[in-house]
């Protein structure tokens, strides 16, 4: 069978409509994973639905207790073929966010798969079960289009936690070194940076979760009798928010900027426009840091955001003044940026502002990564994406959001490539979240070319070392 031939019978399994029944099976399951409570229905994904579907291609299943006590499982998948060859490690996660069901409009509901023209709503849709089901399903279509065998091995890991942060991923992979041991990650995650264009990236951005806390008194006072000689811990509060990022989104720190946006990466930037989606926002030409574009400031730069905002009674004011305040903020940055220091850098820049009564607390962190985009395997998939999808690919540094790419560049020392199958407007942790059906069906094609062409016999760079920018 030819290349072509692989891809044409990707697609029409989709069209023939087995791609609809899987995915229908997979949301139907109720793999909420962020509400700090156990769920059984995060081992159920992995040791019925999961495993049936990767033993009938060929791969041995282990689904391992998570080394974080009530977090979600593993499971790790392996098809091995020759121990000589090398092998592709993919990842997907099963658990997704809260289902929100009194939110969804009428006729939408989370677990329920229901189709409207390109449009298949329902939780997990596009954030990740829709995606790592475009992935096997073109792996699929590979596996019987060469008779059923690839040419490498495959290994698949598949986490229940990633909507709650990855609790134990670290520690599983370090102890799972030898099963996990592989020379690529190709995965999926994200959006694409619009429906009709097929892109890639080589890592993510990192994030640091922090909160700044002005405890002044045990409880609050009339802002009449006591206005003026108290200190108000909320206006105190913003003023040291204020000292960390302006009012138009500019860091103020130098020590948590990029010393300077890399050539190679305002190369690959160049051109990449965002939004302009159904439903996108549009961006504001004149937030974030000076001289950047709308895709350097997302994907090459750092940001400092404020998530939340405490004080008083929001919801029905009073005339007090609160006795402690809270804003709970995040930094996303790239790599080379000294995140481990943050709260020293923040601690010493607070101090030197006269904000030293504000307390510091780091609450979430996760390591930033990028693949030097001269990699011998960027080109090589930018070349195999092409050539499937007849479109020229939006190669990415990084992503702007944050994945647990560390865990595989970092701690595996594997070049990473991410090839997403969804789309900005995907409503991705919201109510109406869905996946577009022709970006999956193009995604299937896309995935099934990227799988075939890693069994053609040469000019393959198997051995070339990962490197960061």
């Amino acid at each position: 069978m030819l290349r072509s031939d692989c891809l044409d019978a990707a697609t029409a399994w989709f069209d023939e409509g087995h791609f609809f029944d899987v995915l229908q099976r997979r949301v139907a399951l109720r793999t909420e994973s962020d509400s700090g409570k156990p769920n059984p229905a995060l081992g159920d994904y992995l040791s019925g639905e999961m495993t049936d579907s990767l033993r009938a291609l060929g791969f041995s299943c282990s689904v391992m207790p998570n080394p974080v006590e009530g977090a979600g499982p593993f499971l790790v998948a392996r098809r091995v073929e020759d121990a000589a060859l090398p092998t592709v490690l993919t990842y997907g996660h099963g658990d997704v966010v809260s289902g929100q069901e009194d939110r969804w409009r009428e006729g939408l509901q989370p677990w329920e798969l229901v189709r409207e023209g390109e449009r298949w709503y329902g939780r997990g849709t596009a954030d990740n079960k829709g995606q790592h089901t475009v992935n096997l399903g073109a792996l699929a279509s590979v596996i019987k289009a060469r008779g059923g065998r690839l040419g490498y091995n495959a290994t698949l890991l598949l986490e229940m936690g990633e909507e709650a942060a990855s609790p134990g991923l670290h520690a599983f992979c370090e102890s799972q070194r030898a099963q996990l041991r592989a020379d690529l990650l190709i995965a999926c995650d994200g959006p694409r940076v619009h429906a009709d264009k097929p892109t890639l990236f080589l890592g993510s951005r990192g994030a640091v979760n922090f909160s700044l806390r002005l405890r002044a008194r045990d409880k609050a006072y009339h802002s009449g009798n006591w206005g003026g000689a108290l200190l108000n811990p909320a206006s105190v509060l913003a003023g040291a928010v204020a000292s960390l990022v302006d009012a138009r989104g500019r860091i103020l720190v130098s020590a948590l900027k990029p010393r300077a946006l890399p050539p190679s990466v305002r190369r690959a930037l160049a051109g990449v426009d965002i939004g302009g989606g159904e439903d996108d926002p549009l961006p504001d030409p004149h937030w974030g840091e000076p001289g950047l574009s709308t895709a350097e400031r997302l994907m090459g730069w750092n940001t400092i955001e404020v998530l939340a905002l405490g004080a008083g009674s929001p919801q029905r004011p009073v005339n007090a003044i609160p006795g402690e305040a809270v804003a709970h903020c995040q930094l996303r940055f790239v790599v080379g940026t000294p995140y481990q220091d943050l709260a020293g850098i923040l601690r010493k820049h607070l101090d030197r502002c006269g904000f030293n009564r504000v307390e510091i607390e780091i609450t979430l962190t996760g390591a930033a990564t990028r693949l030097d985009l001269d990699h011998p395997w960027v080109g090589w998939a930018q070349r195999s994406i092409a050539l499937s999808s007849g479109k020229p690919v939006v190669t990415l540094p990084n992503l702007a959001g944050s994945l647990p790419n560390d865990v595989f560049a970092d701690l595996l020392g594997l070049p990473t490539l991410w090839v997403p199958h969804s789309y900005p407007a995907c409503a991705q942790h919201a109510p109406d979240e869905h996946l577009l059906a022709p970006v999956a069906r193009e995604g299937l094609r896309i995935m099934a070319g990227l799988y075939w062409d890693l069994g053609e016999p040469a000019g393959l760079p198997w051995h070339a070392a990962p490197a960061a920018a």
